[in-house]
């Protein structure tokens, strides 16, 4: 089994064992029994969920080495599934199994639509698959509206599997295609999913953590529906159920089934910094029952498969109890600076990468002032924005091309879950740099001065969120360049990969 990507960036190898899949298939078949108590009568319709498997890699031994959710969905628990009211989907097994993302996409986003008024929830994994989903539709409801309307699937999808499942479902339907076609063809697409499916009662995704920067755009296309996270989980081990799924999402917890792995909870003040030379490691774990309410851990694990006392890097809340058992709010990744999907890059690794393209910038007589970064989630794909202050000593302008080229030198350098996100997945944007005037970060500190921050303390954040600094920091930009191309990405572990 291979992570989605930590904290640290690259993907990590884990072992895993044959019972496994029949533990987390235990977890998922809880959703529904929490969710029906409610929102009742989701017996009587379907889901509409998008689902996607990823590319899978080889290791030097013959072993395959593919994501958590990849081998779930090619298991035979989910494709040899009995049929449940409550797990019936419109998306085919095949069109989740189809290994190309526009297939895939697009049959998923036909069915869904030919069955629209069978649709009583919606979601994805990730807030942010959802909302790509979305901004495909918008890019080719044109193609599903003919289809619909013909009764015959477009020549682009190509998969004899695909196109076999999806004619099974597709039929001429004029009166739809019109409807679909009329609403899709409106000004603004406020409550499309409302529009488009009127039986939706909520839509699944993960809101939590980095994913809460989606929350906006959900209520914009869904006219407010609640958002609901079901489940707790991670590709080193699932975790648990929200037993209040309609809760807002800034107040979600999750109870943790204690038969799922041995937890153990590391204490963390993130208000305090470790003293120097104390290690973080050293302090005792304290145990699932010992947990005190308000505070804060970091979530250790001991799995079935092998993992011992596993650091996953996810800080915890404890926001109340069921009866005994402990509730945890999701806080935070542990480091992580900027996300945009199932990306995670820290500081280090960003640290690292912006020197890296600083040197395209000394044969020119200028050098990297201050920099700082945000997650722009305001188009789709998002992409990672970094606002930098260069100092010039030579009067030789400096061309766009080394611009890009720092851009790129960026994306060459980090890590390769945000490789593959911007070369394969295609779920992350080309990177940018926004120049900004000198004495930008000069004003950005009077600005966190006014606002209470000690002068004596103060340094540049590598990362913002609040609003009124990112307009600071966009009021002073002089110039804006993109990435000029996918960085370099190859399936399978960075270790696998010899140089040619």
């Amino acid at each position: 089994m291979c992570s989605s990507g930590t904290s640290a960036g690259e993907r990590k190898l884990m072992p895993t064992i044959e019972e496994e899949l029949g533990r987390r298939s235990l977890l998922y078949s809880l959703l529904m029994p929490v969710m029906n108590q409610f929102v009742p009568g989701l017996d009587r319709g379907k889901g509409m969920y998008f689902l996607f498997i990823k590319s899978e890699a080889k290791t030097p031994g013959g072993l395959l080495a593919r994501p958590v959710l990849t081998s779930y969905y090619k298991s035979s628990y989910f494709r040899e599934r009995p049929y449940d009211p409550y797990t019936n989907y419109t998306s085919p097994n095949e069109t989740i199994l189809c290994q190309d993302f526009y297939q895939s996409m697009y049959s998923q986003l036909l069915c869904g639509l030919c069955q629209n008024h069978d649709v009583l929830r919606v979601g994805a994994v990730f807030a942010s698959g959802f909302i790509r989903a979305i901004k495909f539709l918008e890019k080719h409801w044109i193609l599903l509206c003919n289809d619909i309307r013909n009764g015959k699937i477009d020549s682009k999808i190509s998969d004899p599997s695909v196109r076999e499942a999806v004619l099974k479902i597709l039929k001429p339907n004029q009166k739809l295609a019109d409807f679909i076609e009329a609403e899709c063809s409106r000004e603004s697409w406020k409550g499309i999913i409302t529009r488009l499916w009127p039986n939706t009662k909520y839509i699944d995704v993960i809101v939590t953590g980095t994913m809460s920067q989606y929350i906006p755009t959900l209520d914009y296309y869904s006219n407010g529906l609640p958002l609901v996270c079901t489940m707790y989980a991670s590709s080193e081990c699932y975790f648990g159920l929200n037993l209040n799924p309609l809760s807002k999402p800034s107040e979600v917890s999750y109870t943790l089934i204690p038969t799922m792995a041995y937890f153990e909870f590391l204490p963390v003040n993130r208000t305090a910094p470790t003293p120097l030379g104390q290690k973080t490691d050293l302090q005792e774990l304290v145990d699932l029952v010992d947990v005190k309410l308000g505070e804060e851990y970091e979530l250790v694990v001991t799995t079935y498969a092998g993992l011992y006392r596993y650091r996953v890097g996810d800080i915890l809340r404890v926001a109340g109890f069921k009866n005994k058992a402990p509730q945890f709010n999701f806080v935070c990744r542990k480091n992580v600076v900027l996300s945009i999907d199932a990306d995670k890059t820290d500081e280090v690794e960003l640290q690292n990468a912006v020197q890296n393209a600083a040197k395209h910038l000394l044969p020119f007589g200028a050098s990297l002032t201050e920099y700082t970064s945000y997650a722009d989630t305001s188009k789709i794909p998002g992409h990672y924005v970094l606002f930098w202050e260069i100092c010039l000593s030579g009067s030789a302008p400096i061309h766009p091309s080394v611009f890009e080229d720092c851009c790129l030198a960026i994306e060459e350098s980090l890590n390769s879950v945000y490789r593959q996100g911007r070369v394969s997945d295609k779920s992350i944007g080309p990177l940018e740099i926004r120049i900004t005037e000198k004495g930008t970060f000069d004003r950005l500190m009077d600005f966190a001065l006014s606002q209470g921050a000690s002068i004596n303390q103060y340094k540049a954040p590598r990362c913002v969120k609040y609003a009124p600094i990112i307009e600071l920091l966009n009021s002073r930009v002089v110039s804006n360049y993109f990435s000029p191309k996918c960085p370099k990405w190859v399936p399978g572990h960075k270790q696998w990969c010899t140089p040619n």
